[in-house]
């Protein structure tokens, strides 16, 4: 299930873009033990996460020497993640002015998604 979501202009980087994404998550989601990130958001943002919100940032980065692809492990989650939301016409595309609007939509196009998951939780539970 998505957590949070966060929209940022392209000229950010992506280690900024991961305290974004910590600080939105902060004081709100208190199960979350362990992010996931890629190579890029490594380095003070590790520590940062930890202190904030009590988090373990694994940064994942595909191996040194490596040319051709390489399966990461976790990354898949956030690739079929991805997957999901482009089936939504209106994220395919990012023609939104705002990026306030971007994130709506994506919590709308993931709501099929976590009320399915939700669902088979309580069905589950009542048996």
């Amino acid at each position: 299930m998505v957590v949070t979501v966060v929209v940022y202009a392209a000229d950010r980087q992506d280690r900024d873009g991961a305290r974004l994404v910590v600080g939105n998550a902060h004081g709100k989601q208190s199960r979350v033990r362990v992010m996931w990130a890629d190579g890029g958001d490594a380095g003070q943002v590790v520590e940062w996460a930890q202190h904030v919100g009590g988090w373990t940032l694994d940064s994942r980065k595909r191996p040194n020497g490596a040319s051709r692809f390489q399966v990461v492990p976790k990354r898949w989650v956030v690739e079929r993640t991805v997957a999901w939301l482009g089936k939504y016409h209106r994220l395919r595309k990012d023609d939104e002015a705002r990026t306030d609007t971007s994130e709506v939509l994506m919590d709308i196009a993931m709501t099929p998604v976590m009320v399915r998951r939700l669902a088979h939780i309580y069905a589950n539970d009542s048996s």
